[in-house]
């Protein structure tokens, strides 16, 4: 559903700020060949599995919380390689990498954090992040895809291509700034069920259609195969779209309900 004309003025005023220029090649931190970057921490730089292997370790505490943001995980992280040492990580990692997810779910928890950390320091000179639910969800509101009942989308052939491609089309409809912003207010109605929030005025505007917006995010919601783009702030300002990361430790992409800085 591409935005009308009047849509479009009105969203262009919400973001008036000029387009970011950021190097996306000049400023990517992975090693040729790796899929991942490694996260800088005490002064050594480890893997995303050496990340989850000293967090298991030593950052109990934490796993108790169910959504850290960045900034503490990083600060937990310090922590843990402060305490261990480069050598303790690296004999750790070896048993580390022997424990499944499924048997131990605090595992999987720390592997996530690993691979949230090093999609954070995925670029010199920013912060980047997975898209949250929301946005994603508006950028597949306005795209050219039909909406359908749940199960008969599932049940489409090569239905997680179409959603990925309506994604992707939908991204570009809207300034960056905007659509991070009507996300956040898309999370708050589909994401948080415990509290009911007035809808603000520009998101009653562009998106006016609850049963398309309904369709949106539980598409996003729940298929997490479907690959999402990253969200970088460079520390020059504003926003840009990143490139698209692997999957995490479990093979899904990541969703959140509110944007992990």
């Amino acid at each position: 559903m591409t935005p009308t004309a009047q849509v479009q003025a009105l969203l262009a005023t919400a973001a008036p700020t000029a387009p970011v220029l950021f190097s996306l090649t000049e400023h990517d931190r992975r090693a040729e060949g790796d899929d991942l970057p490694t996260i800088p921490a005490g002064g050594i730089e480890l893997t995303a599995e050496e990340a989850a292997a000293a967090l298991f370790e030593v950052e109990a505490d934490l796993l108790e919380e169910r959504a850290p943001n960045t900034d503490a995980l990083y600060a937990a992280l310090k922590a843990a390689v402060s305490k261990l040492g480069p050598a303790e990580i690296a004999n750790l990692v070896g048993d580390f990498a022997e424990l499944d997810n499924r048997e131990f779910p605090e595992v999987g928890r720390c592997r996530r954090f690993g691979y949230r950390l090093a999609l954070s320091f995925w670029y010199e000179g920013a912060r980047s992040r997975s898209m949250t639910c929301g946005e994603a969800a508006v950028a597949v509101y306005f795209s050219g895809l039909n909406r359908y009942k749940q199960a008969d989308f599932w049940a489409l052939p090569k239905h997680r291509m179409l959603l990925a491609r309506a994604l992707y089309e939908g991204l570009h409809a809207v300034p960056l700034e905007t659509l991070i912003r009507l996300g956040a207010a898309m999370d708050r109605e589909f994401g948080d069920t415990l509290h009911v929030h007035e809808r603000e005025w520009l998101y009653r505007q562009a998106l006016p259609d609850y049963h398309r917006r309904r369709f949106a995010y539980h598409q996003v919601q729940f298929d997490r195969r479907t690959p999402i783009p990253l969200i970088v702030r460079p520390n020059s300002g504003g926003y840009t779209i990143g490139l698209t990361p692997p999957p995490g430790p479990d093979g899904r992409w990541l969703n959140p309900v509110i944007a992990e800085w």
